[in-house]
């Protein structure tokens, strides 16, 4: 599929300029995930990031008026194209139990780099939100963030996988706590795989999705 066709929606309360615009605006966002996968966030600025695209400090913030909402853009928009894979994925399978396993795999395992986003690394994206997308909900500003939508492109991928836990089983009464504990839990055994091997149980990569997938479907038995 031609990459021009797909466009990856995020909601312009996290910008000032859509970056998606311009060919400055990719740059940006190209650039700024290969930095914060390099260096970490707290030592990522705005003024690194402009020496290394030869490009002024204030033509970034054009874009974005700090780099927590460049932290905060980047989860929205890895959830957003979270949610695209799981449509595209899930469409035309008729068993909910198979299209939730299906979901697991998606949001369990490590991911791949998706050609029609050319300016968009996923599997360094991926790292960062394993890594780093927790400082997007632990800020004394995420209840504003919260009621200006800025946490809606995640919300609608816990939404889209517990409609299908309910589909297998109607009156389970936690499926939002369900799919929230997959996907931060997975994103924190990966981390401790990679750091604290002695508080996981991560032995190949096709762990964290095995015990996922028990777990659900344990529960929903």
């Amino acid at each position: 599929m031609d990459s021009l066709e797909i466009k990856i929606e995020v909601s312009p309360e996290l910008y000032s300029k859509n970056p998606d615009s311009s060919n400055l605006g990719k740059t940006i966002l190209s650039k700024s995930i290969e930095m914060i996968s390099q260096m970490g966030f707290e030592d990522f600025t705005f003024k690194k990031l402009g020496n290394a695209i030869q490009s002024p400090e204030s033509s970034i913030y054009r874009y974005f008026k700090s780099k927590h909402n460049l932290l905060v853009y980047l989860t929205s928009w890895y959830w957003s194209w979270m949610e695209y894979r799981l449509v595209l994925a899930t469409t035309n399978v008729s068993s909910a139990e198979k299209r939730l396993e299906i979901a697991i795999d998606l949001l369990t395992k490590p991911v791949l780099v998706d050609n029609n986003f050319s300016y968009i690394n996923e599997v360094l994206l991926s790292e960062i939100i394993f890594s780093e997308s927790i400082k997007v909900f632990h800020t004394n500003k995420v209840d504003e963030e919260n009621s200006r939508g800025c946490f809606k492109a995640y919300e609608k991928v816990v939404q889209r996988v517990s409609g299908m836990v309910l589909e297998i089983k109607p009156d389970f009464k936690y499926p939002r706590m369900l799919i929230s504990t997959v996907i931060e839990g997975s994103h924190q055994q990966k981390y401790f795989s990679e750091h604290i091997s002695s508080l996981t149980d991560v032995s190949d990569k096709s762990s964290i999705t095995s015990f996922y997938k028990q777990l659900v479907f344990n529960f929903l038995k």
